[in-house]
């Protein structure tokens, strides 16, 4: 199938994930101009997203912002992997090559800078199509997945299910149990097993270890570990 995408050199439709309304419609037009995109969905939350998706949407690829309001950093990334089996190509206005490194690391197909020109966005759907992975030029890919704690953190994190990277996000808000099944409108011992999962995961023993794994995979300490 993906290589019948291939051939067409071009997606049907794609799925934007972007909480920016100007830079999404100017993404939506660009898309249509240079790689042919026939239909273009949006989302700009990634519950949104995930909703659409659920609802049965199966879009060609996916465009991800990295910052939206209710996540922030790898977990978008990782959530959607685990909803749809399109390349996730992501649009963010950071250009950090430890950042570029780790979303690639975590399973995107496609690093785009926001700034980029047009024919930027015409070569990284075209590398996309020919089943490679497209970074920005002058990018310098850093393997930081050995001996790096950030990558070791994201590696952990990727594999989470979908609800279990939900279930993570409410309990590094602090919620208890309960709390978290009635947001989720599911059982509490649903909610235990699954927290369980989620420690044997990520090798941890407590809630508050498994929130360090998920500072140690943010972007602001990525950065912070540049300083």
């Amino acid at each position: 199938m993906f290589a019948e995408s291939a051939a067409r050199n071009d997606f049907d439709n794609v799925l934007i994930v972007d909480d920016h309304p100007l830079f999404c419609d100017a993404l939506s037009m660009t898309l249509q101009s240079v790689a042919q995109i026939r239909e273009v969905h949006t989302a700009d939350r990634l519950e949104d997203a995930l909703d659409l998706l659920a609802s049965g949407l199966k879009p060609d690829a996916v465009m991800l912002d990295l910052n939206l309001p209710d996540v922030d950093g790898l977990e978008g990334l990782i959530r959607l992997k685990a909803s749809t089996d399109a390349p996730v190509i992501v649009v963010s206005s950071l250009t950090d090559n430890r950042v570029v490194s780790q979303v690639i690391q975590a399973g995107a197909s496609g690093y785009v800078p926001k700034h980029s020109q047009r024919n930027v966005f015409r070569t990284a759907f075209e590398t996309v199509h020919a089943g490679d992975v497209f970074v920005p030029e002058g990018c310098v890919l850093i393997d930081t997945e050995e001996d790096d704690e950030h990558g070791e953190a994201v590696k952990r994190l990727a594999t989470l299910t979908n609800q279990q990277a939900r279930i993570l996000q409410l309990i590094c808000e602090g919620k208890l149990n309960k709390q978290i099944a009635y947001d989720l409108s599911i059982a509490e011992t649903t909610v235990k097993a699954h927290v369980t999962a989620i420690m044997r995961k990520l090798g941890v023993q407590s809630r508050t270890q498994a929130v360090l794994i998920v500072k140690k995979a943010s972007f602001a300490s990525v950065l912070q570990d540049q300083g």
